[in-house]
């Protein structure tokens, strides 16, 4: 059996204590390395240096906060994919909306659970390991989404999705007429079950419409219940 090497995790995070405690608790399986940084303008340059497979990001930084590092890091083609994890003291809904349009993955409130840290995480590294099984292409009128290579065109043209898009695209055609509730998008897509967080589905489910222009009338809401693509 191959053995998969140690996914490499940035920690992006100003307090000592919580970063070394973070650090130990996803490296103790073996599963993880984790490098630290405790400045956004550090974050930034490790990330070009040598992109990891996911960075767990504070906001409140010294210097360059945590949006503009997501921002900055989702800007850049080689990282617009990567894994982004906020790990964030702030709770505002805006705070969190705010975060997760601009492409981060997940957003943790702080105080947390470190076993849910490290269970969102995993999520997280499963997502961006996973290979595309099937090899198909979804044409209509529209929109034309190669699974194998990633790529969708609306209208003749390219459109930029995150990986985490890109999965959400992927689930309700894969699972087209039926509708998929909310919770369901987040086990399927997220690869955790955080019913009290189902605003995070909305949210990207927005973004991917917007960036699917005309295309994305066929992604409809039902509501009460979730969403489904219609032919």
């Amino acid at each position: 059996m191959a053995v998969t090497a140690p996914a490499r995790i940035l920690l992006v995070e100003d307090e000592p204590d919580i970063a070394q405690l973070i650090r130990h608790t996803l490296e103790r399986d073996g599963r993880a390395n984790v490098d630290i940084v405790a400045a956004g303008d550090a974050a930034v340059r490790a990330v070009a240096a040598t992109p990891p497979d996911l960075m767990i990001l504070d906001l409140n930084l010294p210097g360059l906060d945590g949006v503009e590092v997501c921002r900055l890091v989702r800007a850049r083609a080689p990282t617009a994919t990567l894994p982004i994890l906020v790990l964030s003291a702030r709770t505002a809904e805006s705070d969190r909306v705010s975060v997760l349009e601009l492409g981060a993955d997940d957003y943790v409130t702080k105080p947390f659970s470190l076993r849910e840290l490290a269970l969102r995480v995993r999520a997280l590294l499963r997502r961006r390991r996973a290979e595309i099984a099937d090899a198909h292409t979804y044409r209509s009128a529209r929109l034309v989404v190669d699974f194998d290579a990633v790529e969708v065109l609306v209208d003749g043209m390219p459109v930029r999705l995150s990986r985490l898009e890109f999965d959400l695209l992927r689930c309700l055609l894969e699972n087209r007429p039926r509708v998929l509730s909310r919770g369901r998008l987040l086990d399927r897509v997220w690869g955790y079950d955080a019913s009290v967080q189902t605003r995070t589905v909305d949210v990207h489910v927005g973004r991917l419409r917007a960036k699917l222009g005309a295309a994305g009338e066929q992604i409809e809401t039902v509501q009460g219940f979730g969403y489904r693509f219609n032919e």
